[in-house]
Formats: structure tokens, C-alpha cells, sequence
């Protein structure tokens, strides 16, 4: 398990772990939503958080907007962690299983393409009994800056 932790008072190894890191401080929905950081790689993430009653749709599951933004924090983290800032260009996402209270959903970013101006990932979302709830899908448009400056 990965912990984030302030990177403030010392100079930044930018490493994946770092801008990830760094991204999670200043990242307060994702704090929000519960988010914990499992593991971080160029181009990969995983991520999870645990569903709160605060979730829930007036069908009594959770709101999909909850599964979609899980997959969109896996895939910030997994295409700006080279410290090349990255936005969203195109995203989509498939629900194949309904997503319940008290359920923990892991989000598993998985980079496809490395392109100089663009990235495509691909996150799935699973819940504690490896059932693949939902599937998204992520094109990342790269700009020319970086999302951490050296100090």
C-alpha cells in the first residue's frame, strides 16, 4: 500500500510516486471520494475507495458519476505521472454490474499509447470480489508544460 504524504519541505524526486502525490494534495474530490493510492508506475496507476451512503441514486445504487470519477482519477494519475501535464481529451465508460454500498472499488489504469501530444488508457473497475463493474476508456491530450517545476 502506497501512502501520500506532504512533499513540501524537501526537494521533489519526481518520480511517478511524487507527481501522483503531489496531484492527490491538491486534488480535494479525489480526497473526498476516499480515493487511496495502491500502486503507481509510468503510465499506470491503481487506485481504490470504498463506497459511502452519501453515493447513493434514487434507484438505491450508487450514481455512476462515483464509479466514472474513480476511473478518471486512475487515469489523471496514470498520464500525468511523468510530469508531463495531460487533460482530458476524450473519455467513455461502460457499467456492466451494478455498484452497492459498502462495496470497494479498485480502479486499474492501464496505458495503451504513449504519443508525444496524446495518451490512450484503458481503466477497469472492479469491486472486492473481482467482478468488473464498469470499463473506461481515456484519451489525454499532453501540453508542453510540466505539472511539478523544479524549485
Amino acid at each position: 500500500m502506497v501512502y501520500y504524504k506532504k512533499l513540501s519541505n524537501y526537494k521533489m524526486n519526481l518520480t511517478p510516486l511524487a507527481v501522483v502525490t503531489h496531484m492527490m494534495q491538491h486534488d480535494l474530490f479525489s480526497q473526498w471520494l476516499g480515493i487511496e493510492v495502491l500502486d503507481v508506475k509510468e503510465g499506470y496507476s491503481k487506485i481504490k475507495m470504498s463506497v459511502r451512503s452519501e453515493m447513493i441514486n434514487g434507484f438505491g445504487i450508487v450514481h455512476g458519476g462515483i464509479a466514472f470519477s474513480l476511473a478518471d482519477s486512475a487515469f489523471a494519475f496514470a498520464c500525468n505521472n511523468r510530469n508531463v501535464l495531460s487533460v482530458a481529451l476524450d473519455t467513455s465508460i461502460n457499467f456492466t454490474k451494478p455498484v452497492h454500498v459498502g462495496d470497494l472499488l479498485t480502479a486499474e489504469a492501464k496505458e495503451l499509447h504513449n504519443g508525444r501530444s496524446t495518451g490512450l488508457y484503458h481503466i477497469s473497475i472492479t469491486n472486492q470480489h473481482d467482478h468488473v463493474v464498469a470499463l473506461f476508456k481515456g484519451t489525454c491530450f499532453r501540453t508542453n508544460k510540466q505539472l511539478i517545476h523544479d524549485k
